[in-house]
């Protein structure tokens, strides 16, 4: 019976399923063939169909579930009736099985709050990368980020730069074959599920960052850490997965431009396996329902060694980016 498991683990085992379900409607949106794109403030700043589509089945899957819950999404939507279609009432039976941390075994409802970013690297999925793509949605409590999800809708999509977004009848058969898509979970105290941990091997810098939102500051920031590479991903989410999986030592992020839901959910895989996320400035950030949703003083985020990193980032830098 579900009263027997605490609220912290039937939200996630309920996330996890969401977020599937998320998953599934961000690959229908491409197979239909119409994006529904629209710019927000800018050209790099998009939402398309399937942003909203998921940010509604999330939203309104979770508020049905646990009423109680502060849920704050990227996309500003309009209040609507949502289709029954979007809703998913399922919860994964072995998150379930899993012990609750003692220190959250006595959280309530009503004292989580949930990052929501329906669609991360929005700009990559109009483009057709579409392994840069995820899903979050993460759980705080009294500020600190404690539980996420993540899927990543393309797991095991051979990306091609060259193929074509508007080709999605090859895609979605290929897909029908291959396992396609994963979700990866986590909670601190408890650990994170669903990936393989892998590190960057000692004594390598590559430097994971931003794809569409680079600036003379990030540039900067960047060539301070002395790369042995640079790579130039999009989304947050998956520059985490890059750190959790080797790809990657360093996720560095000089500017205001990433927001609550883009960090919250991955900051927790990353805090689950000993990594550690923070401003530009070494400062935890805050996912308090008050809390301004900009992340304004940037992020730097690494699986090992972060003082490393940490002591690299010049002060020009952190005189611009204030928290």
């Amino acid at each position: 019976m579900a009263s027997s498991h605490t609220v912290l683990m039937r939200l996630v085992a309920s996330a996890y399923s969401i977020a599937q379900k998320a998953g599934t409607i961000v690959r229908h949106v491409i197979a239909e063939g119409d994006l529904g794109i629209v710019e927000k403030t800018c050209a790099t700043d998009l939402q398309t169909k399937a942003d909203r589509l998921v940010q509604m089945s999330i939203c309104s899957s979770l508020a049905r579930k646990f009423p109680k819950l502060t849920i704050i999404g990227e996309e500003d939507l309009p209040p609507e009736d949502v289709d029954q279609e979007l809703i998913e009432d399922g919860q994964w039976e072995e998150i379930l099985k899993q012990p609750c941390p003692s220190q959250y075994s006595a959280i309530k409802e009503e004292d989580l709050v949930v990052w929501v970013d329906p669609l991360d690297g929005t700009k990559e999925y109009t483009e057709g990368l579409l392994d840069n793509v995820t899903v979050l949605i993460g759980i705080a409590y009294e500020g600190k980020a404690i539980a996420g999800v993540i899927n990543q809708p393309y797991y095991n999509y051979q990306n091609n730069e060259n193929q074509k977004l508007r080709e999605p009848r090859n895609e979605a058969k290929a897909g029908a074959d291959a396992v396609l898509g994963r979700t990866i979970w986590g909670v601190l105290g408890l650990g994170a599920f669903g990936f393989q941990l892998k590190e960057v091997p000692a004594g390598k810098h590559i430097i994971t960052t931003t794809r569409s939102h680079n600036s003379q500051l990030v540039t900067d920031c960047v060539a301070a850490m002395n790369p042995d590479d640079v790579l130039r991903v999009g989304g947050a989410g998956n520059k985490i997965i890059q750190l959790i999986e080797g790809k990657a030592s360093a996720y560095v992020f000089a500017s205001p431009g990433c927001k609550k839901w883009d960090t919250c959910a991955p900051e927790v895989i990353l805090h689950a396996v000993g990594g550690k996320l923070t401003d530009i400035h070494g400062n935890a950030l805050q996912y308090n329902k008050e809390v301004k949703h900009m992340n304004s003083a940037g992020v730097l985020a690494t699986l090992r060694n972060y003082d490393y990193y940490a002591s690299r980032v010049p002060e020009s830098v952190k005189n611009v980016l204030v928290p």
